[in-house]
């Protein structure tokens, strides 16, 4: 549940992103030095190093939460 939510707001965040660099091209491609500014590498890098980031940020506190004893967690409560 907490992977889930963490991608659904990843996955808005990268179609925003990515659509927002797009339409930022002429602007940006002024003031890139030895990259075009609709270089490939650089549009589908930058995505995945974000997922692989956004998926370790939440599959973490998934995992720890997973370890809880459930009973415990009520005590506590």
């Amino acid at each position: 549940m907490i992977v889930r939510q963490g991608v659904g707001v990843l996955i808005g965040g990268v179609v925003l992103g990515l659509a927002g660099a797009f339409g930022l091209t002429r602007l940006m491609g002024a003031i890139l030095y030895g990259v075009s500014a609709t270089d490939p590498w650089t549009f589908a890098g930058g995505p995945v190093l974000l997922v692989l980031v956004s998926l370790l940020a939440s599959w973490l506190p998934a995992g720890r939460a997973t370890k809880v004893d459930p009973v415990e967690a009520l005590r506590a409560e």
